[in-house]
């Protein structure tokens, strides 16, 4: 017992309960996932459900060895990363927008030669902008209110991308703008030059719903959300399943609204999680996030440097942001966004990028507990040379 526990110890470092969170959250995806592609495995695999059981819990083992991955390595390491991933994603963000996959009206995703799998280029520029943002802003800490050298860098590596990713996919853009912002006040960024954000944001965002291939469904969600007249069909079936979820719920594999509801895979995860484990199930995943959320700042907070404290602040804030979004559109508190409920939701590629973005902050966690480790056998060092 011992020796195993010494080997975790070993290989698994970093904050234990983000890793407890994510086992745990990665595995209940796995029980709702299979539950919830009942009706697309009838419709794509001839009815073998263990189809996309197999592939789903696949993807979940390869974002769970991404996290390892990425958590092995310093997390300083990532500010280069970072900057090069942000310039290799403007170009495949234009290459996708002209010549991309069009799925549901918008040029989103690009086809990996060899392997044949798609992915969105969105998840990994949002990915290198929070930390590429992180990197211009610790770097800047004893020039923040250097208007030219440390502010005008960060708004047109923050307006190029989200009006890019604007361009085909308005939801995430937005989210990302927000989450840019919280990176700032956490950076401590005046809050004039906040505002001027705000301002160029809204401009961008402005400018890609009318040039843009997402402006016609940006409206129409808008409308039929302040509608309150008629429910849109998806939020009408969202509406039932969470209804006659009760307390307790259904039932693991009991769901019955999976097979009207749209996408209850993905987009709407969260009302088939109420309907089957009920409001004791929905309570806890929204508890698991709040507390993904809360071991975040703790590392912020216990960070001895500023790009790890904004490095872990930033892809926290973008996990449990975009959570919170698609649990509000699932009760009806926000209107439809298309958002997938990270490490819940059946997806590809985007599983991949959420296992790195949380292998970074055990990285960032990983790194300044060693930092203290190694000043702590200095400070000893020094003291035992004195006494000598």
């Amino acid at each position: 017992m011992n020796q195993f526990k010494a080997w975790i110890d070993e290989h698994f470092k970093g904050d234990p309960l983000i890793w407890g969170i994510v086992i745990l959250l990665s595995l209940f995806s796995i029980l709702v996932v299979y539950s919830a592609t009942g009706s697309l495995a009838y419709k794509y695999a001839g009815g073998n459900t263990e189809v996309y059981l197999f592939r789903h819990s696949f993807l979940v083992f390869v974002s769970l060895v991404v996290m390892w991955f990425a958590h092995k390595i310093p997390y300083r390491n990532y500010a280069l990363y970072a900057r090069l991933a942000m310039y290799l994603s403007i170009p495949l963000l234009l290459f996708t927008y002209m010549f991309g996959s069009n799925i549901n009206e918008a040029n989103r995703w690009l086809t990996i030669p060899l392997i044949n799998q798609a992915f969105q280029p969105s998840d990994l520029a949002k990915l290198a902008l929070i930390a590429a943002l992180a990197a211009m802003l610790a770097s800047k800490q004893n020039n923040i209110k250097d208007f030219k050298n440390t502010f005008v860098p960060i708004i047109i590596a923050i307006g190029v991308i989200c009006l890019l990713i604007a361009l085909a996919n308005m939801s995430t853009a937005i989210l990302l703008l927000l989450t840019c912002l919280l990176i700032m006040f956490v950076g401590r960024v005046p809050v004039k030059y906040l505002a001027m954000v705000v301002m160029v944001g809204m401009l961008g965002l402005t400018a890609a719903v009318f040039l843009g291939q997402r402006g016609e469904t940006f409206f129409s969600r808008i409308e039929a959300f302040m509608d309150e007249e008629e429910v849109p069909f998806q939020a009408e079936q969202s509406y039932i399943a969470i209804a006659t979820g009760g307390v307790t719920g259904k039932g693991p594999g009991n769901s019955e609204q999976r097979n009207s509801l749209p996408h209850p895979y993905s987009d709407f995860i969260y009302a088939i999680i109420i309907e089957e484990y009920g409001l004791v199930g929905g309570a806890s995943v929204l508890f698991l996030y709040l507390a993904l959320l809360y071991r975040g700042m703790r590392i912020v907070a216990n960070s001895n440097k500023a790009f790890g404290g904004l490095l872990s602040a930033g892809l926290s804030f973008a996990l449990v942001i975009q959570a919170l979004v698609n649990m509000a559109v699932a009760v009806g508190l926000g209107p439809i966004t298309g958002l997938p409920l990270p490490l819940l939701s059946m997806g590809g590629t985007s599983l991949v990028f959420t296992g790195i973005s949380l292998g970074i902050i055990l990285s960032v966690s990983r790194g300044d507990h060693q930092d203290e480790e190694v000043g702590s056998v200095t400070a000893t060092n020094k003291s035992r040379l004195k006494t000598a």
